[in-house]
């Protein structure tokens, strides 16, 4: 008898619902009802998809606050940051609706042809196999522009947000899309790779940890499909010896504790011009200091539970360790006793890159401070990370700034701001946090067949 997908509240540990996964018949009948959908909308005109993307959009706006009650309870997050997650998720699909004409707009090159062209046609159906973190976001990121392009998505989701992925699908089905073009697949594990072998899915993108990335990738480049992998990060928060201090400490706990640290461009390694660190930490403290533990759906609080106890269990491990290791724990550092799956917001203060702290993504309520000696040591840490997702780097020189960028290898740097998403942006990673851009036009054209069109009379 195979075991069923629960949907657990992980600030109470109470069940909230619990469903069978589905059989290989079912899996089978879903997938056809996404090729017929995707074959049907692959011919409307751009306009019509587009008019679509745009109905999506005022679904998650009219029912924010139900679909942002949902994600917290199943994953945890304050209700104020899942309301802003649905807000997010609309302006994403509104976006791609007013850019993708241009994305996705002919390209015209001079050859030696009467008239020579790429064109973006769609590739079929993509499966996204999506994390629980954003469990709206990840999806919706995603979503716009597959479906912008012409094409179909299958969800395979994370196990502990089945009701938000069954609302996804709901959504786009509301929205007056074409039935079965956004198909959740409630299934576990082991029964993903059947599905990215199908012949009915034409390409991978999966959002989760770097392991699972290689398995993906494995999977999936057997079967010789496109992927698109955005996995983990230790990214770093570098703070220079002319930065406005006090600024990046507000902006740097905001970045490390929203979310209770379970974002995968969240600031994890803190790496300080010694010349500020002990004011940075006093400031960064200090905010830590203002953090609400308590009941996500309270509007006052400002830090959940972790998604699950196991997460807390792992995250205390990288803590215990660093602490051994020489590392001094400057705030937090337990577990919070009672129900739920609560940890004290944490800070490490002289951390090295051969902590678990200092190597290793840590994925919650923890930051990691790292001291060093003058912006090229900075740097180089910053570096010194088989990760590359993204850096936030705080300089008040506009001109340095430029230079290092350049030298930070990750897939964004963000000069005196918070790293994020944006969908007017590409967003994805180097090493061994994964290939391929979501979002931009980059995110349009991952999941499209650029194809050259040639019209002769050919040169003979």
């Amino acid at each position: 008898m195979s075991v069923r997908i629960s949907s657990l509240n992980p600030a109470t540990d109470q069940q909230l619902d619990s469903f069978a996964p589905l059989d290989d018949g079912a899996v089978d009948a879903a997938l056809a009802r996404l090729a017929t959908a995707q074959r049907d909308w692959a011919t409307y005109p751009l306009s019509q998809r587009l008019d679509g993307l745009r109905a999506v959009a005022a679904v998650l706006r009219a029912e924010r606050d139900s679909l942002a009650l949902l994600a917290t309870l199943e994953m945890g997050k304050p209700l104020t940051e899942a309301k802003a997650e649905i807000e997010k998720c609309a302006w994403n699909f509104e976006y791609y609706a007013q850019a993708a004409p241009d994305y996705l707009s002919d390209q015209i090159i001079a050859s030696s042809a009467t008239d020579s062209r790429v064109v973006y046609d769609p590739i079929g159906s993509v499966l996204a196999i999506m994390p629980w973190n954003y469990p709206f976001w990840q999806v919706m990121r995603a979503a716009a522009p597959i479906l912008a392009g012409g094409n179909g998505l299958a969800i395979k989701h994370a196990s502990n947000v089945p009701q938000c992925a069954l609302a996804i699908e709901d959504i786009v089905t509301r929205a007056g899309l074409p039935s079965g073009i956004v198909t959740t697949l409630l299934i576990g594990s082991a029964a993903t790779e059947a599905v990215i072998q199908d012949r009915r899915i034409a390409a991978v993108t999966f959002t989760g940890s770097t392991p699972v990335g290689r398995i993906i990738a494995a999977q999936a480049g057997h079967a010789l499909k496109k992927q698109v992998l955005e996995l983990g990060g230790a990214d770093p928060f570098i703070v220079l010896d002319d930065a406005d201090v006090e600024q990046a400490a507000r902006v740097g706990a905001k970045s490390r504790f929203q979310n209770t640290g379970q974002s995968c461009i969240a600031a994890k390694r803190f790496i300080l011009d010694a010349g500020i660190a002990d004011r940075f930490v006093d400031a960064f403290c200090a905010e830590v200091d203002s953090l609400i533990l308590g009941d996500p759906q309270d509007a006052a609080t400002t830090q959940g539970p972790m998604a699950k106890a196991s997460l807390r269990t792992e995250l205390h491990g990288q803590i215990t360790s660093s602490i051994a290791a020489g590392a001094r724990l400057v705030r937090g550092g337990t577990p919070i006793a009672g129900a739920g799956a609560f940890y004290a917001p944490t800070v490490l203060d002289h951390v090295t890159p051969t902590m678990k702290a200092g190597c290793e993504e840590i994925f919650g309520p923890a930051a990691a401070i790292m001291r060093v000696d003058g912006a090229d040591a900075a740097i180089s840490l910053a570096n010194d990370t088989d990760y590359g997702l993204s850096a936030s780097l705080w300089t008040g020189d506009t001109d340095r700034a430029a230079t290092l960028a350049r030298r930070i290898n990750a897939g964004a740097v963000f000069v005196n701001g918070m790293s994020a998403s944006d969908p007017r942006l590409p967003f994805g990673g180097i090493k061994d946090s994964g290939y391929g851009r979501e979002l931009g036009a980059s995110g349009v054209h991952e999941f499209t067949n650029a194809k050259t069109v040639w019209t002769g009379p050919a040169q003979l």
